[in-house]
């Protein structure tokens, strides 16, 4: 199986914070984010590895090379213009596999930790589920104003998703941990240009029919959206 590891972003919530390192290249117990979740995939035998560049790609490319010395394969996708979550996998889509992955792969958002998951329950999960896309979620009541909440019926097929919603829109808890499992036919609802899952993607996948399942885990994800966080990750090397 093929992952998609998301590092292209400027980090704009961190100016200030972070403007000499690209976010997924903080440091957490010794190793940058990336690493881990890199070592994370390797783990379960996913080494065909792809990575979007955009700001400072140098730094990345530099300390990982080609991935051979870490068990990977990896192949890097420079974005001269940020292409959003979704854009970046369409771009490498089109430019790696000719527009026809094969077979379900793998997204994760580089600079959130997710070593903790485990992506055996998740792969089967999805193959029981055969929908279009498995979103990862867990549960986190505070602050979901600055993430993507999902709304699940009893079968965990998602029946809303709503990006960074308002206080009004804020339908419960179960926020959106950058972890997919994606069928090949999800590229057909990616618009051309920058775009997002979240805002631009899901919603589409949702109006057209097609089966889009949340799983729910009980792990903790790393994440250092906000300067507030970044700290606390800095500080503790876990999110708590």
């Amino acid at each position: 199986m093929k992952a998609i590891l998301l590092a292209a972003g400027k980090a704009e919530r961190l100016k200030g914070v972070l403007d000499c390192l690209p976010k997924p290249m903080v440091q957490i117990a010794g190793k940058p984010i990336l690493e881990h979740n890199i070592e994370w995939l390797r783990s379960y035998g996913v080494t065909d590895v792809y990575i979007n560049l955009h700001h400072l790609p140098e730094v990345i490319k530099r300390y990982f090379s080609n991935g051979i010395d870490r068990g990977v394969k990896i192949t890097y996708s420079y974005e001269p213009a940020l292409l959003g979550t979704a854009g970046a996998v369409k771009k490498i889509a089109h430019d790696c596999w000719n527009d026809n992955p094969f077979e379900p792969f793998i997204v994760v958002y580089g600079d959130n930790l997710v070593s903790d998951f485990n992506l055996n329950r998740i792969i089967q999960f999805h193959k029981r589920k055969k929908g279009i896309a498995t979103i990862c979620l867990y549960h986190r009541p505070e602050e979901v104003s600055k993430s993507g909440v999902a709304v699940l019926d009893e079968d965990h097929r998602i029946i809303a998703f709503v990006e960074k919603p308002s206080a009004g829109q804020i339908a419960g808890d179960l926020v959106n941990t950058g972890i997919y499992i994606l069928e090949a036919n999800i590229l057909q609802y990616i618009p051309a240009g920058c775009c997002d899952f979240g805002k631009d993607v899901f919603g589409r996948v949702l109006d057209s029919g097609e089966s889009l399942y949340g799983i729910v885990l009980n792990a903790n994800l790393v994440a250092i959206d906000t300067p507030q966080l970044y700290e606390r990750v800095v500080d503790s090397g876990v999110l708590k």
